[in-house]
């Protein structure tokens, strides 16, 4: 959204693809998972009184209208890019399979799942959870707007919230501290998979974070 109500900012989208360009010239395998608050919240008069199911699945539809705007951003950064939908969508994205999207990833292609799981009552989060686990990926790198990592309390609405550097799966569960919704955070600990939390608006912290410094929070476990 950048600094707009709702809606997409080609500003915002230009900056997101420059940081997953910088680490792919790497050699970098990425995955992306979107999510689809920005279109979604110009939605949210006309979902009022809606079936849950209906209105989650005009939220994938959404999700796949930003998967196609990052991937034209990509693709125009020089950056060969498979978008893969939960929902059959075939004339602009090929439909989600396990084996043809790491097949993709070892061919150094970005790929960009969309429609979250094709599933109503499952987030994003749970998506980007299962999707990372399914290709194998050794973290999720979990991209925040204008929020440094993980708090005590939302620092936007508490000033005086403490940051914090490092926490266990468990311990973000127990304490409520909404890093992930439950069920995909539970999918995270049960399979000791990583959550890096940062800041999306700084460009250095995605590079930053694969080079192995410590941006943000690291949720682990003690085994990952």
């Amino acid at each position: 959204m950048g600094s707009r109500d709702y809606g997409t900012d080609p500003e915002t989208v230009q900056a997101i693809a420059r940081q997953i360009k910088q680490v792919h010239d790497r050699g970098v395998e990425i995955a992306i998972v979107l999510g689809a608050g920005n279109i979604y919240r110009g939605l949210e008069g006309a979902a009022k009184g809606m079936d849950r199911a209906t209105a989650d699945y005009m939220g994938m539809l959404a999700i796949v209208l930003n998967a196609l705007t990052l991937q034209d951003a990509l693709e125009n950064s020089g950056v060969h890019t498979r978008v893969q939908s939960a929902i059959t969508i075939s004339e602009v994205a090929e439909p989600y399979i396990r084996r043809r999207a790491m097949r993709h990833l070892e061919k150094g292609r970005v790929v960009i799942f969309a429609a979250g799981t094709g599933n109503p009552f499952f987030t994003t989060d749970t998506a980007a959870a299962l999707r990372a686990l399914e290709i194998h990926a050794e973290a999720i790198l979990m991209a925040k707007n204008g929020v440094e990592g993980v708090y005590s309390a939302d620092p936007k609405i508490e000033p005086d919230a403490e940051f914090i550097p490092e926490i266990s799966h468990h311990e973000a569960l127990t304490r409520n501290l909404k890093v992930m919704d439950s069920t995909a955070l539970s999918l995270c600990m049960d399979n000791n998979l990583p959550i890096y939390v940062f800041n999306v608006n700084d460009e250095s912290n995605i590079d930053r974070i694969v080079s192995g410094e410590r941006v943000g929070t690291l949720v682990r476990t003690n085994e990952s």
